[in-house]
């Protein structure tokens, strides 16, 4: 850690330096004046002690020229004058501490040096971390495929990574990858540096959907001890991802509509103008232009969400990004439980290719993992892959119907698995007024 010491007393420089290399942990360069400091001023400058009477400048406008530099450098200021006022006024503006020059200066500057070494080392990590994050969700090593139905996922979360302030609506199946998606998003784009904060609305109830979303300040309600923030203040000007939007009542709907319109919030209970700055990711299993049609989903709050909409495909339509993605978890995990690499056979390939994975893509993973564990060699057999459940087939024939009882059941089966009124319309090759009917008899029945 570097630190710049700035005092035009000869005798106190030296002190002041040698007080500071008996921790081997600082690098020290020593200053008589500003103007020499300021020609020397080095991005790695963590810390400078000032010295208020200088011979060329005030130290109060010598700190300002420093944090106007950078204001990561912390400035612990020293002066041979005990004055509480200047000490109050400097430690507001920015200063970390004020040391008098008396007898204890040892030991306060020291303590004083500890506790910025502990807070720069936190930052350092902190920094890691961040780059470790970027570099995990890299955006071709993270989500895997070669199928042209995730070849188009390519280019539009290369879209949403581009243009950074549209909001993002993702919808797809249980296990299709949403919430990976969303954090290959974010962490590939310019808001990266700032959070990424989930709120995951399915087991929530709306009292705590709206109290997570918008924070509550103390006193609030009953069991509100302190004021806690929201996720969208945590969130700041990072990315806020919303699993299952769909479960918000109509009283959180109209809220979050408010706040996305005015661009701020207050917290609940409270009166002070919090600046909305979030990108929001949705994510949903079901269709939310449907939930508007049917009129469960607010219409102009879903015109403020949807900003660019990402569909997810579900593995059974991903052909040979099975064996892909498949090969790839049998890599991760015997390097994450210590085996020796294994390998797919031609027969383990062929059967994963003939299932229809209702769990998707961690269906997919569970799978391989099990078989990883079943093995004994280094090659994964046909035998090896168990599947734990499998889409049941409907038995409509084991009843005698007429053909329209056939056709209903056939149609409904098909929502059931699709979940969405033009996939089953597409695939049935049926207008889709009759599957609305047939849902508007089925809640007349």
């Amino acid at each position: 850690m570097r630190v710049d010491i700035i005092e035009d007393d000869p005798v106190f420089n030296k002190i002041i330096e040698r007080v500071i290399q008996s921790n081997n942990s600082y690098e020290t360069f020593t200053h008589f004046d500003g103007e020499s400091f300021l020609k020397q001023l080095s991005p790695d400058t963590s810390v400078v002690t000032l010295d208020l009477g200088l011979p060329d400048t005030s130290g109060t406008n010598l700190m300002k020229q420093i944090m106007a530099y950078n204001p990561e450098i912390e400035v612990i200021i020293i002066s041979g004058q005990d004055n509480i006022p200047i000490a109050v006024q400097l430690l507001k503006e920015g200063a970390y501490d004020y040391i008098t020059k008396d007898e204890n200066i040892r030991e306060r500057l020291l303590h004083t040096l500890k506790k910025i070494e502990q807070s720069y080392n936190l930052k350092q990590e902190l920094a890691q971390l961040k780059t470790e994050v970027s570099d995990k969700y890299e955006f071709r090593q993270t989500i895997l495929g070669n199928s042209p139905a995730i070849k188009n996922i390519f280019t539009l979360i290369e879209k949403a990574i581009k243009v950074p302030n549209i909001n993002i609506s993702l919808h797809g199946e249980t296990g299709t990858g949403k919430e990976l998606t969303a954090k290959t998003i974010h962490y590939n784009s310019p808001r990266k540096k700032h959070p990424f904060v989930i709120l995951s609305a399915g087991a929530l109830t709306s009292k705590n959907i709206e109290t997570m979303l918008f924070g509550a300040e103390k006193g609030a309600f009953s069991d509100s001890l302190m004021t806690s923030k929201g996720k969208i203040e945590e969130a700041g000007e990072g990315t806020l991802f919303i699993d299952e939007v769909t479960d918000f009542d109509a009283d959180v709907q109209l809220a979050l509509l408010n706040v996305l319109q005015a661009r701020k919030m207050k917290r609940i209970g409270g009166n002070e103008d919090i600046p909305v700055n979030c990108r929001i990711i949705t994510a949903t299993a079901y269709d939310l232009l449907q939930e508007v049609r049917e009129k469960r989903f607010r219409e102009d709050l879903y015109y403020l969400l949807v900003g660019l909409p990402i569909t997810m495909p579900p593995l059974r339509e991903r052909g040979k990004d099975i064996i892909l993605l498949g090969s790839g978890f049998l890599k991760t995990f015997c390097h994450e439980n210590n085996l020796p690499p294994m390998k797919l056979s031609s027969g383990a390939k062929k059967k994963l290719l003939s299932h229809d994975y209702p769990g998707n893509i961690r269906e997919l993973k569970a799978i391989i993992e099990l078989a990883a564990v079943l093995s004994s060699s280094s090659i994964l057999d046909e035998r090896h892959i168990v599947f734990n459940h499998s889409e049941p087939t409907p038995e409509i024939l084991h009843e005698e119907l007429t053909l329209k009882e056939y056709n209903e059941r056939i149609i409904l089966y098909f929502l059931k698995k699709y979940n969405n009124v033009m996939d089953v319309a597409e695939k049935l090759e049926i207008g889709k007024s009759t599957i609305y009917n047939l849902l508007k008899k089925q809640k007349e029945d």
